[in-house]
């Protein structure tokens, strides 16, 4: 991933050598609100292109992850969950998530094998199947945190649906299951060559990136309803001659009550968000970052169709 705003373009991806013997593909993530979609999405790249939270709906947008399995490059299509959508920017979400299952070459289906009504929250998805006549692979996640007649019972339950073939047993979180699972979407890729550069990881521009590593951070640090009427924008990003990296972002909120919450006692938990974020963009870019953060107002956020170009989201109108 390149650390300069936007993905490399230059020469050719492919390369000449080999491309005939070589497979490339889209594997769409899709299933619930979190189930695991990003973490194995995370785990298969090897390193983070997605963000992730305990909070349900943290992926507001298709995220494109590149992972490279023997002589296969898997372009796995990280999807925000599904759901039952209310407000204008839900909509947006899930029709999101429709639609990169629709353009994918093969399937993956994500499972939370630990919960309860996991079959249930699979319906969506599996009538969707039938009516696109599409099948897919079923994977059941956080198998360690679930007992095995629960994982049984709940294979044979969606097995018999008719539109999984074959099931996966995994733990994204701790790597169980992955590495036979990733054999197989590498397998299933139709012949051609790849589409990106072999060291590229992701095609989110690291603008985008540095905002979304942010906005994780403030999932982390914030509770109940506010997390989800924030928004993270990367307006300034700035090469310094000692090879680091100034960035300014805004944390857009919706209220004038939401910013002290954000900023904290003294600024404390800014501080700390800033902090973590850039730990971390430091790692992922391997530069020096200096992170600035402001906190600013922006009433209805939600509903500006600048946002959602922003995010690759089509503004439901």
């Amino acid at each position: 991933m390149s650390s300069e705003p936007g993905a490399d373009d230059s020469g050719d991806a492919a390369g000449d050598a080999g491309a005939s013997e070589r497979r490339c593909g889209f594997v769409a993530v899709i299933g619930a609100p979190n189930v695991g979609k990003s973490t194995l999405v995370n785990r298969l790249v090897g390193s983070k292109v997605s963000i992730v939270s305990p909070k349900v709906q943290t992926t507001r947008a298709r995220v494109l992850g590149i992972a490279l399995i023997a002589d296969a490059q898997i372009l796995l299509v990280d999807t925000p969950g599904l759901f039952a959508p209310r407000r204008r920017l839900d909509k947006a979400m899930v029709a999101a998530a429709w639609e990169g299952a629709a353009g994918a070459d093969a399937i993956t289906v994500i499972v939370d094998a630990a919960r309860e009504g996991a079959a249930t929250d699979a319906a969506p998805v599996i009538d969707w199947l039938r009516d696109k006549q599409r099948r897919a692979i079923l994977v059941l996640n956080k198998v360690d945190a679930a007992d095995k007649p629960r994982i049984l019972a709940l294979t044979a339950a969606l097995h018999d649906q008719g539109v999984f073939d074959p099931v996966f047993a995994i733990s994204a979180l701790n790597g169980d299951g992955v590495a036979d699972l990733a054999a197989h979407l590498a397998q299933t890729l139709p012949p051609g060559p790849w589409l990106y550069p072999e060291d590229q990881l992701s095609d989110m521009p690291a603008r985008m990136l540095a905002a979304e590593i942010t906005r994780e951070k403030l999932f982390w640090q914030l509770q109940q309803e506010l997390p989800y009427s924030i928004a993270v924008e990367t307006e300034n990003w700035a090469d310094r001659d000692d090879g680091s990296v100034r960035i300014d972002q805004v944390i857009w909120v919706e209220r004038e009550a939401q910013r002290p919450i954000v900023l904290g006692k003294g600024g404390k938990r800014i501080k700390q968000i800033g902090e973590q974020a850039r730990k971390e963009l430091e790692n992922l870019l391997g530069h020096r970052i200096h992170l600035f953060l402001y906190v600013k107002i922006r009433e209805k956020w939600r509903e500006d169709p600048a946002f959602y170009r922003l995010h690759g989201l089509q503004h439901p109108g």
